[in-house]
């Protein structure tokens, strides 16, 4: 299941509960039973009144967690082309589910996002109470490198980011690090990477009966006070204005266009940006585009509803499963898109991607309205 779970019990009796994400080969990444299992303990421990805090980590150096195992879903889907696999529909109604039990948790819920973080990923992290990020920290959606769409709540945080910076950061998978994530509200604290343990040993000292809001946030000043000196250089705060400018424009394929003029930029991030986005699908972006322009006003819960429908049609469609053959599974890099051309997509076939592909009710018709 590569999941980990343990109690610690504090001074006065309470009990912090920690959930470790212990798939390091994969870079953690989660597969059905890993959701399904979290998603079991953390309904246990909300109704556990003896348990006041959790903690949602990773193992291993390199990262918290970079994403779902997508191999699986394409590799699950490959005979019936043009098809649901039903690994996926489960799949993608549960991640999205525990995506919201997070968001919507009823006690402190402390996410130590250190290293890659991307795409799932990123939907736990956002999801916490608390998001610790730490110097090597790389957060990202990078979905446009497979084929697919920045999911897992991203419709929602991403178009809640200041101006353009959250259809850029779909629109090219650029790492965000830990001053930017501070910077554009995608982090609320940074620790160094190690104090994690000297966390949880003042978690367990705290008193847990009274004001516990204010224990918390005197806890994380005095140990950020001890890191803000490792504060990498912020990146993209700085662009936000060069970045608004460009992204001034009517739909995606001038988006799309827009960034291209970067490849020979004086600037390396943006060239960088470019780079990632023209070797991209442009499916993805054109889905990028109208999603975030669609979940503007949408509650979180719309918002994954709404990804439930993109995600099932991504897996009828061509791009994502090519996306994921050339990068991750025969990994040539070289992706084959059905629709190369940004300019020849169909808008009949961006619009599919948010209609219907299941029978009778949505499988998340009974998240409430957040």
């Amino acid at each position: 299941m590569n999941l980990q779970f343990e109690e610690l019990t504090g001074t006065d009796g309470a009990r912090l509960g920690i959930a470790t994400l212990d798939a390091e080969k994969s870079l953690n990444a989660l597969s059905l039973p890993m959701v399904v299992a979290l998603q079991d303990r953390l309904e246990a421990w909300a109704s556990d009144p003896q348990v006041v805090c959790v903690l949602l980590r990773g193992n291993g150096e390199k990262a918290f967690c970079a994403g779902g195992d997508v191999r699986a879903l394409v590799e699950a889907g490959r005979d019936k082309p043009g098809t649901v696999p039903p690994l996926a529909a489960q799949f993608f109604a549960a991640e999205y589910r525990l995506d919201y039990t997070l968001h919507t948790f009823p006690k402190p819920l402390i996410c130590w996002g250190h290293g890659y973080v991307f795409g799932g990923g990123m939907g736990l992290l956002q999801a916490a109470s608390t998001r610790v990020v730490t110097p090597s920290s790389r957060l990202a959606m990078p979905e446009i490198s497979i084929g697919l769409y920045p999911d897992v709540g991203a419709s929602w945080f991403l178009s809640r980011l200041p101006g353009k910076l959250g259809l850029f950061l779909g629109l090219t998978g650029s790492h965000v690090n830990g001053r930017d994530a501070l910077d554009l509200g995608l982090a609320d604290q940074f620790l160094r990477d190690d104090q994690q343990e000297e966390l949880i040993d003042r978690l367990l000292q705290l008193n847990w009966q009274e004001q516990t809001a204010a224990q918390l946030i005197s806890l994380f000043k005095a140990l950020q006070q001890e890191a803000l000196e490792h504060l990498p250089q912020a990146q993209w705060l700085p662009r936000r204005q060069q970045i608004d400018e460009l992204l001034d424009v009517a739909d995606g394929a001038c988006a799309w266009n827009a960034l291209k003029h970067q490849l020979h930029s004086q600037d390396p991030l943006l060239a960088k940006a470019a780079k990632t986005l023209t070797e991209g699908c442009p499916m993805t972006a054109l889905l990028v585009w109208e999603q975030l322009a669609r979940a503007r006003r949408m509650s979180l819960a719309q918002a994954l509803q709404m990804e439930y429908s993109m995600s099932l049609n991504c897996c009828r469609h061509p791009e994502f499963s090519e996306g994921v053959r050339a990068r991750l599974i025969d990994k040539d890099h070289t992706p084959h898109w059905h629709w190369p051309d940004i300019a020849a997509i169909p808008l009949a076939v961006v619009d599919a991607h948010f209609e219907k592909a299941w029978e009778g009710r949505h499988p998340l018709a009974d998240l409430s309205e957040y």
